[in-house]
């Protein structure tokens, strides 16, 4: 050992592992502690990985997760014939295309339903649809995860093209009333996935 520090590439690999083992740690306790809550398992212990925000914010999630679960909303439309009749191509613009398809596929509920509370989108079958998370993630995991957005903003708006596809082509895109740092259509995510 030469007492020397690691090279930089060095340093972001360590980095990248500590990174990706904290967000695999955290996502494997909040699935944990999601399952026990749901089918009345018993207390879920957090890697020592896992410093106390993180524990808390990752148990906060699991709560709003839980109460969605609790709170289902039954749609009458079936999603495995809405994706049937719909293709790639479909954007959303053609309003003649669109109302053929409401037409066959009608939400099944009548005028605008308000919800205001954690749930989850069923269809008729009962597959979920939709998750609603409303205060899933603690004002600290927002600003971190805007934080690092930012980080990635250079390499993103290179995913941005003139002539792209309907999912990054820029002309689709517009930017909200507030800077929201990356290039909007540069990334597609949801922290609600897993």
């Amino acid at each position: 050992m030469n007492g020397s520090s690691p090279s930089p590439p060095d340093s972001i690999n360590i980095w990248r592992t500590w990174a990706l083992t904290v967000t695999y740690e955290a996502g494997e306790y909040t699935e944990q502690k999601f399952k026990a809550e749901k089918t009345g398992g018993g207390p879920v212990i957090p890697s020592p990985n896992l410093d106390t925000d993180l524990v808390m914010a990752c148990d906060r999630l699991a709560d709003v997760l839980i109460k969605a679960s609790k709170n289902p909303i039954q749609m009458q439309m079936d999603i495995a014939r809405y994706s049937k009749l719909i293709s790639p191509k479909d954007t959303g613009n053609n309003e003649h295309r669109e109302a053929r398809l409401l037409e066959r596929c009608p939400p099944g509920h009548e005028g605008k339903m308000l919800v205001d509370e954690p749930a989850i989108i069923l269809d008729a079958s009962g597959a979920i649809i939709a998750w609603y998370l409303p205060d899933a993630l603690t004002d600290t995991t927002q600003k971190e995860i805007k934080e690092a957005t930012d980080l990635l903003a250079p390499s993103l708006e290179k995913s941005v093209r003139a002539d792209g596809n309907r999912r990054t082509n820029q002309r689709l895109f517009n930017r909200g009333s507030k800077d929201v740092g990356a290039t909007p259509g540069c990334i597609n995510l949801s922290p609600a996935w897993f």
